[in-house]
């Protein structure tokens, strides 16, 4: 494999870190960005000299900007870019406060578009890039009391589409890459919870709370193999528009996905009566 120049948000802790130290260790350059001059000086200590830290937060647009422009002159042209910034807000639908949505908008969302959108004339220049955004298993499938969360996700989902087919002739390959249930701290100190202020909801939600803090520290996924498998389709001539990581979410995404398949199946006819008697198709 040719070395590499990364540029990977988030990388203080979880996945961000883990696939910062993955691709460290296949040889690559890799920027990352945190949120203080300890973090930044942490990730730099990884290894001297490819590890490259800079303090910024994502949903400033022109620091983005700025940022990843100061990379491409002083650092090199950027191979890889992950927009993996972001994190969990918990809370059922009615509870939580639209100011919270709001923000989880525009961190999850618009500071990734902020991410590759920077990124992206310099790769479409050079004709070559990977453009990566972490989503979740939450943005192909929806569980309760994540409302806000797997809505920014299913939105990331949706632009990351779109970018890929659009690139694609300037050889640009763009991957969703979908987390299951990582042994990080997403669900733990990461997490924002909103208040609980509607009793109807105990019922459905307690347990579900209950068990996501339960598990938190014993989950399933592996942050190490999670990085060594975004290293590999950076390698391969034709990498994944999806990239789900974990069995937990293999699973889940496919019975929600059944769900989708069996209401169209279901409703077919009743989708059909809709349309004029001519007209043109898409």
């Amino acid at each position: 494999m040719q070395q590499q120049n990364w540029l990977i948000t988030g990388v203080s802790t979880g996945l961000g870190r883990a696939f910062a130290q993955a691709a460290l260790a296949a040889g690559h350059t890799v920027v990352g960005t945190v949120r203080s001059e300890e973090d930044l000086r942490a990730f730099e200590g990884l290894k001297p000299g490819d590890a490259h830290g800079r303090i910024l937060d994502v949903t400033d647009d022109h620091a983005v900007s700025v940022v990843i422009t100061e990379v491409e002159r002083g650092v090199g042209p950027l191979d890889v870019v992950i927009a993996n910034a972001g994190y969990g807000l918990e809370g059922t639908f009615e509870e939580t406060p639209l100011a919270e949505v709001r923000r989880q908008f525009e961190v999850n969302v618009f500071g990734a578009v902020a991410t590759l959108q920077a990124a992206l004339p310099h790769m479409r220049r050079r004709r070559r890039g990977h453009l990566m955004a972490v989503t979740s298993m939450g943005g192909l499938m929806a569980v309760p009391g994540m409302s806000a969360y797997c809505g920014s996700k299913f939105a990331l989902e949706g632009i990351l589409e779109a970018l890929g087919k659009e690139v694609a002739q300037f050889g640009i390959h763009v991957t969703a890459i979908e987390p299951g249930s990582f042994r990080t701290d997403w669900a733990g100190r990461s997490m924002t919870r909103a208040a609980r202020t509607v009793d109807d909801y105990d019922e459905l939600f307690i347990p579900i709370r209950e068990a996501r803090q339960k598990a938190s520290g014993n989950q399933l996924g592996n942050p190490a193999k999670a990085g060594e498998a975004v290293v590999h389709i950076t390698s391969v001539e034709q990498p994944p528009a999806h990239l789900v990581l974990g069995s937990d979410a293999l699973r889940m995404v496919t019975t929600a996905r059944a769900v989708v398949d069996e209401d169209l199946r279901t409703w077919e006819t009743l989708s059909r009566t809709t349309d004029f008697d001519e007209g043109a198709q898409l």
